[in-house]
């Protein structure tokens, strides 16, 4: 008896939780089909018209630069987090397999670039790209969002090959491949779970950064669309209405989210990384 009403207490938690984190998506679906002059306080809590989301969507796309950001971002979320992590893999592979020298050294120094913040090197890193000519590029986006990816693809990738057998990469060695093979063709396909898991991290970290793109970017080719859905907030030159903005971020949540729905099992083959 007494595990049954345990049973249902964290059932009712649960359910009260859902809830509870459903109420903002809520308001932002209610929210987004209302026309400006629907849009109040006193109908904050009613449903909207599915008509009028569609026309606010369509403002969304044709009325301001979010079309062209969200192709940027994708550039961005797909590129930057697969050249991550491939040379996450290989820090990894080299450090953990191949036993590189001072291997532990060189994987803390790769570290240590999760280790401080954004905020305390972002200075450093606009004076560098406007030296260089990288920015407001696509490549200096690409390059700076690849280097923040690796430490953590690193980290993760190091763990998992540290959970992989010796006796793998003896065994393929006796067989006459060569490290490149192995590495391809042995250990990259065992690691898939953990390359997808880190992949669909990373690249939901760069779709949702604000900072490095509002620092690095500044014309409509390059920017992200977090820096752009903020300046649709503005309320300077006549920004776009609140509905409009509202319809602009469930529009933007919209691939993150799909993302997540549809890499589900990558998840739960992720959560025995290394277990061989």
């Amino acid at each position: 008896m007494s595990a049954r009403i345990a049973y249902l207490a964290r059932v009712t938690a649960l359910i009260i939780l859902g809830l509870l984190w459903l109420v903002p998506v809520y308001l932002l679906l209610s929210n987004a089909g209302k026309t400006n002059d629907s849009y109040s306080g006193a109908t904050l809590w009613l449903p909207g018209n599915p008509l009028d989301l569609v026309i606010n969507l369509g403002q969304v796309i044709t009325d301001t630069d979010l079309a062209r950001a969200l192709i940027n971002t994708a550039i961005y979320s797909v590129v930057s987090p697969a050249i991550a992590v491939v040379l996450g893999a290989m820090v990894g592979f080299a450090v953990i397999v191949l036993r590189l020298r001072r291997g532990f050294l060189w994987f803390f120094l790769i570290y240590c670039g999760s280790v401080f913040p954004l905020q305390m090197v972002v200075i450093p890193i606009f004076d560098g790209y406007s030296r260089l000519g990288l920015y407001d590029s696509i490549t200096g986006m690409v390059i700076i969002y690849s280097i923040v990816c690796l430490p953590f693809s690193a980290f993760v990738m190091r763990n998992f090959f540290s959970g992989i057998a010796e006796s793998v990469f003896e065994a393929a060695v006796v067989d006459g491949a060569k490290v490149r093979q192995i590495f391809t063709r042995i250990y990259l396909p065992m690691s898939a779970s953990a390359l997808a898991v880190v992949f669909i991290l990373q690249a939901t970290w760069v779709w949702n950064d604000l900072l490095l793109g509002l620092i690095l970017t500044q014309s409509e080719e390059t920017r992200p669309v977090m820096p752009v859905l903020t300046g649709l907030q503005s309320t300077e030159g006549g920004g776009a209405s609140y509905t409009v903005v509202l319809a602009a971020a469930i529009l933007v949540s919209l691939p993150t989210a799909l993302l997540f729905l549809v890499s589900q099992r990558f998840f739960a083959k992720g959560l025995a990384l290394g277990q061989y």
